[in-house]
């Protein structure tokens, strides 16, 4: 088939050159079998005889190759041959460009070209290369160098490729027939342009009869309507793409396409149950959850959000329902209080519908589901319930020990009707100013009252629940009880603070000299009213005058044109004020005028001094308070003082923190031996009496010594033969003892006193023996090199033949 291609082509190039006169060239070439062809390149003149070309006697064409050769020659590709060929080997063939030397060789005496390697198409298409003819001897070209192309022809050696494997997508249910899901692409790198080897072809092997699939495009298709996630949700599609147009002998290849139903909104919830029932404590908290339900949906996701709604009930406004959005749960919960005594049971009835409903399924089913609720209520043993939610009182100050305020009252709410008894919580009233009769919950007073001290009592009246059947509180309540103190006239008027004045020596009469105010401890309903006089024992002589303002304050002026602060330095001027309400309050009050030497425009020149200080805004008791403080000032000073010289007085036992030691007092005395009877006196160890008891210690400054306090000492056995040490040690051990001026730390005495019949006899060594030769000075050398020359000093005769003298 490939051979008669080739001959057409041939024929129809040939045409074409033939129909050009001058131009005709005529191109020859050999094929079949193994063997190539030789081209030559003839033509005419004018008058038509045949000219040859002397220039160039050969010309390349176009040569062409299978790919994927299984033989086991080298394939043949063609032949060159130039017409200065006369076929005596003296012409030789060079071949260059794409592969020459390695994919294609030349055989330089006869020009016949072979490929030595196996080619792919899809690797490479065409390759470009060069020949020329050159003279074998002169090694010179005899043609300009040619260009001729090799083409690799295509074969069906690739299968179609998918871009995916493999394939994800999905598709809405309920999709009409014909929905698009998606398309698939597969590729083959065959050559599109010869034959069908690249032409693709899809078909469906696994799917059917869901899906189907268009054989040219690869667009995949629902073939089913209505499909329905809830029966099916995963559906697994294989396509198959094959070449050669789907003919019989094409290469194929497949992939897989997971296609999966998304949900819309086309089920509606539904109750498990049309009754449902639950119960419910009347102890229940508003807005705490008594019921849960919960509706199915067949779709997921948004599409099963639901809305739960009571649509009736015998309880209005009792209840109400939420959605949980976490569980799509409908949560039923209180907005009143249960009570068992007054209703045992409710009936409700719900509805739940989609959150998000699809108006194209809206007419195939119902949207919404309803059922029945019923709630029964629980009996618990309640507290006892008071009338109100707090009780105010009121009682005047004035009121009597034991008079009744008010009174609270408590029931039991349960069907039992236990009775109840009143208690004040001692928490609230600490000081016992009120209590409550058990029974009937009267309050009265305690104590007496005084609203100036305490205008309001804020308590606590506890109702405690008992049984009938044992006397025990099972059940409490508490409420607060206000009890508002009102005032009576029970306080007399003063004045608002302490007034004190002073009067000039040339003051004239009626001169107003001070304003004063008053005060009450009352609060009377309509506000204080105070009237201002001056005290009736004195009005007949007094030197000065009350004038009432009516304003709750009064003027105070003089009587007389002039006043001697040498006659009278200080006057005491009595003020009577009294209230308006009832009964009447009074009470006297003192107001102090100072005479001081005034100018003429009434400035103050000269006063007694007190006047001056308590002019100078000082009063009495703020003198009295400076002076008390600077006596605490001196005492403590004094008293600092004191301490230190105390302490500069004695000295330190210790005087550097670095000096912290035992005090170690040893006496470096050291006699002549047992013979030595002048350098120290042992009939005074052997008589410890004769030393001195009031022997001072050397290691510190003595003070005042006082007689030390004898005390007996028991000794271990062991010492109680030797009755000179025994004494002699009791001695010192109570001097130590007895001695203020000891340091308060341990110190070490030492005292070298042997005693009399000792059983170690005498430790010197002098009398010990009576000549030299009696000791044996042998045993030295046996103690180290240390004591050698002890040993050569007292060894005796030794080997050296000498002896220290």
């Amino acid at each position: 088939m490939l051979r008669g291609r080739t001959v057409l082509l041939l024929l129809v190039l040939w045409a074409y050159l033939c129909s050009h006169g001058d131009g005709l060239r005529a191109l020859k070439r050999t094929t079949g079998g193994r063997r190539g062809a030789a081209l030559t390149l003839t033509g005419q003149d004018a008058n038509g005889v045949p000219l040859r070309r002397s220039k160039r006697g050969w010309m390349w064409n176009q040569f062409f190759l299978l790919e994927e050769y299984t033989g086991l020659d080298n394939q043949y590709v063609g032949k060159l041959h130039s017409d200065g060929d006369r076929g005596d080997g003296s012409i030789r063939y060079v071949l260059t460009g794409d592969g020459a030397g390695t994919l294609f060789i030349i055989d330089e005496n006869s020009g016949d070209i072979h490929a030595t390697k196996r080619l792919d198409r899809e690797e490479k298409a065409y390759y470009t290369l060069r020949a020329k003819a050159v003279n074998r001897i002169t090694n010179t070209s005899l043609e300009g160098e040619s260009e001729f192309i090799i083409k690799i022809h295509d074969i069906n050696d690739n299968e179609p490729k998918f871009t995916k494997d493999p394939y994800f997508t999905h598709v809405p249910e309920m999709s009409p027939l014909g929905t698009v899901v998606m398309q698939v692409t597969a590729t083959d790198a065959d050559d599109a342009t010869y034959g069908n080897s690249a032409r693709v072809v899809y078909s469906i092997l696994q799917g059917q009869p869901y899906f189907s699939v268009d054989p040219n495009t690869g667009v995949i298709k629902t073939a089913l309507p209505n499909m329905d996630r809830e029966t099916k949700e995963n559906y697994v599609v294989v396509i198959q793409a094959k070449d050669m147009a789907g003919q019989m002998g094409g290469l194929s290849g497949t992939t897989t396409v997971s296609i999966t139903l998304s949900d819309v909104n086309d089920n509606p919830p539904r109750f498990p149950k049309s009754l449902y029932e639950f119960k419910a404590p009347e102890s229940s908290e508003p807005g705490s959850t008594v019921a849960v339900l919960q509706a199915t949906d067949a779709d997921i996701g948004r599409n099963a959000e639901m809305n739960y709604r009571i649509t009736s009930s015998d309880g209005p406004a009792m209840f109400d329902i939420s959605t949980n959005r976490s569980t799509q749960e409908g949560v039923i919960t209180l907005r009143k209080p249960l009570d068992f005594e007054r209703k045992r049971s409710y009936t409700l009835r719900i509805q739940v519908e989609n959150s998000n409903p699809d108006p194209r399924f809206l007419r195939y089913a119902a949207t919404t589901d309803e059922a029945m609720v019923k709630l029964i209520v629980e009996d618990v043993d309640e507290p006892p319930v008071f009338d109100r939610v707090s009780y105010v009182m009121e009682v005047k100050e004035d009121s009597a020990v034991g008079t009744i305020i008010g009174s609270v009252s408590a029931t039991d709410p349960d069907s039992s009707r236990s009775p109840v008894r009143y208690s004040i919580d001692r928490r609230t009233d600490m000081d016992r100013v009120f209590n409550v009769h058990p029974g009937n919950g009267s309050v009265f007073m305690l104590r007496t009252l005084d609203r100036e001290e305490n205008p309001w009592h804020n308590i606590s009246v506890i109702a405690t629940e008992f049984s009938k059947l044992h006397d025990n509180p099972r059940q409490i309540s508490r409420i607060p009880v206000y009890i508002r103190v009102l005032d009576v006239n029970d306080n007399a008027p003063t004045f608002a603070t302490y007034y004190e004045t002073f009067v000039c020596e040339n003051a004239k009469a009626n001169q107003r000299i001070q304003t004063v105010s008053a005060t009450d401890a009352d609060e009377p309903i309509g506000g204080h009213r105070f009237f201002f006089s001056l005290a009736h024992e004195v009005s007949g002589k007094a030197n000065f005058t009350v004038r009432d303002n009516k304003d709750n304050t009064a003027g105070i002026l003089t009587r007389r044109n002039s006043y001697s602060r040498l006659q009278m330095s200080t006057y005491l001027v009595p003020v009577v004020i009294s209230d308006g309400d009832f009964p009447m309050q009074s009470s006297t009050n003192t107001l102090t005028v100072r005479v001081c030497t005034c100018d003429h425009e009434g400035n103050m020149q000269l006063c007694n001094q007190e006047a001056l200080v308590l002019t100078a805004g000082l009063s009495t008791g703020a003198l009295m308070a400076i002076i008390i403080c600077v006596l605490i000032l001196l005492i403590i000073v004094v008293l600092f003082a004191a301490l230190r010289r105390q302490q500069r007085k004695k000295e330190p036992l210790i005087i550097s923190k670095e000096d912290v030691r035992d005090n170690v007092v040893s006496y470096n005395d050291e006699g002549g031996g047992e013979e030595d009877t002048q350098a120290f006196d042992i009939g005074t160890l052997r008589n410890p009496e004769a030393i001195e008891e009031s022997k001072q210690r050397r290691d510190i400054k003595p003070e005042t010594l006082n007689p030390p306090v004898r005390r007996t000492v028991v000794l271990p056995p062991a010492y109680r033969d030797n009755s000179d040490v025994r004494e002699f040690i009791n001695q010192r051990l109570q001097d130590n003892d007895q001695d203020p001026t000891a340091p308060p730390y341990d110190s070490l005495a030492t005292y070298a006193y042997e005693g009399s019949g000792s059983v170690a006899e005498s430790l010197s060594s002098l009398g010990s023996v009576t000549t030299e030769g009696d000791q044996d000075y042998n045993y030295l050398s046996e103690w180290g090199p240390r004591f050698r020359k002890l040993a050569d000093m007292y060894g005796g005769e030794d080997s050296d033949g000498y002896r220290d003298s």
